[in-house]
């Protein structure tokens, strides 16, 4: 049996829970190095000050825009190939593959240029106060540097999980997380570097996560090809591209506004607010990291078993994820409830950061009881090809309800609103995402009947 019969049998006929556990622990190892080397930045800056603590929040705005687009790119591209590799079809998987590639790569050349031409009005744009300036604009400069790196990565990340070889995936991320750590320490706690030191941390090891990831294609131990040659020049390509991959854009495109709303919002209150907020939106990503890795884990099963019309295994890999990632962000957030204080003076041990962020962590805890169920259901759709009910979800959590309710509770209740805006975005979100999740889950039990009842 060849290599490609094997990964069509591992992924339409291996036990939904072992083989969901299987993709998702890669992914979730790869999305706690991720976190835990941001906190890193977040630690390491800190100890410069609260300005120098704010400025990880304002650049956090522009590392989402960077991966807002490579995530439109690589989810899309994923998407498509997976579902091709469903249907046998590895030509098409290699052409979207490789046409996702090189347009990330484009896009982040572009980004690079204009990012460093408008640097000082992007900060301030982002949520920067003067006070911050200095230490956000030394830390973009090297993130913007390394945004052609950031973004083709997604697609390689991306193509490699939605193949099933999410192994392959934790390895490069991991490796250029640890590697971020390990120079966070050298640059700021030996050489005294600052904030330019956590930048340049992050684009060497973005650089070494890229290498590593391309290797794997270079090496062919994937099912379908990236290359030059594969390209597809048909706008019809780009386009499908595009909108399968629009929602993860919208996604990541609306944590940017959000974020930079919030940091607008909570300027008004001093560099603290801004530096606190920074601090409980690294905090709650580390917690929540477990669940989207399992999350990450169920999309290409759902990719991959729709394009093989196995309609029953994507309902159960749904209902199978949704449980564990109750669970996990459960568990997290009634331990992180009790201890907000604590979590917030390890980053910095400021009374007015830790009084403005114990408050906004508790009530992020409270929120996140709420994410599976919405997170499921927006991978779902996506994974599916369903682009328009996967964009409109994706809007809502930091989009369509994060952003009025974070302008009328801040002009109504002040700080106390932008504290507790996040958590009530995250209840609403979920309470409009379930109800497409359920008719759309009774649509592929009657699909499964259908592929049942006819003859083999």
């Amino acid at each position: 049996m060849d290599v490609k019969t094997q990964q069509y049998k591992k992924l339409t006929e291996t036990p939904i829970p072992r083989l969901v556990i299987q993709l998702g622990i890669p992914t979730t190892i790869s999305m706690l190095v991720t976190s835990v080397y941001n906190m890193a930045d977040t630690f390491f800056v800190g100890t410069y000050g609260t300005s120098a603590s704010g400025a990880i929040g304002v650049v956090f705005g522009l590392m989402a825009i960077i991966q807002a687009f490579g995530f439109m790119f690589g989810q899309g591209a994923g998407v498509i190939s997976s579902r091709a590799l469903g249907a046998k079809d590895i030509k098409t998987a290699s052409q979207y593959s490789s046409t996702g590639f090189f347009l990330a790569l484009l896009c982040g050349i572009v980004m690079t240029v204009f990012g460093l031409i408008f640097l000082e009005p992007l900060m301030y744009l982002l949520g920067s106060t003067p006070t911050i300036l200095p230490h956000a604009k030394s830390y973009a400069l090297f993130i913007l540097l390394a945004a052609p790196f950031m973004c083709s990565s997604c697609v390689l990340n991306n193509v490699l999980r939605f193949e099933g070889k999410a192994a392959f995936s934790m390895v490069g991320l991991s490796s250029g997380g640890l590697l971020n750590i390990f120079l966070d320490w050298v640059l700021m706690c030996k050489f005294h570097l600052g904030a330019a030191g956590a930048g340049i941390a992050t684009a060497i090891s973005q650089a070494a996560s890229f290498c590593i990831l391309l290797s794997v294609f270079i090496r062919k131990k994937t099912s379908g090809r990236l290359s030059v040659f594969n390209i597809s020049y048909k706008w019809s390509t780009i386009w499908r591209i595009c909108t399968t991959g629009f929602p993860a854009l919208v996604r990541q495109g609306t944590t940017s506004l959000a974020t930079m709303l919030l940091n607008f919002c909570a300027h008004a209150y001093g560099d603290a607010a801004v530096s606190a907020m920074s601090i409980v939106n690294r905090i709650c990503f580390f917690t929540f990291a477990t669940a989207l890795g399992i999350g990450q884990g169920f999309q290409p099963v759902c990719s991959f078993n729709y394009g093989a019309k196995k309609y029953g295994r994507v309902i159960k890999a749904f209902l199978f994820t949704f449980a564990v990632g109750e669970i996990l962000l459960g568990s997290a957030a009634i331990i992180g409830f009790q201890f907000s204080s604590s979590l917030i003076a390890l980053f910095r041990n400021d009374p007015e950061v830790i009084k403005i962020g114990t408050l906004a962590l508790s009530a992020q805890f409270v929120g996140q009881l709420f994410q599976p169920a919405a997170v499921c259901s927006n991978m779902m759709f996506q994974g599916v090809g369903k682009a328009g009910i996967a964009t409109f979800l994706s809007m809502l959590r930091n989009g369509l309800f994060f952003i009025p309710i974070l302008l009328i509770l801040y002009f109504t209740h002040g700080l106390l609103g932008v504290q507790i805006s996040q958590a009530i975005s995250d209840i609403l979100t979920t309470a409009v995402a379930v109800p497409f999740s359920i008719v759309f889950i009774k649509k592929l039990s009657q699909l499964q009947k259908t592929e049942d009842s006819m003859p083999k």
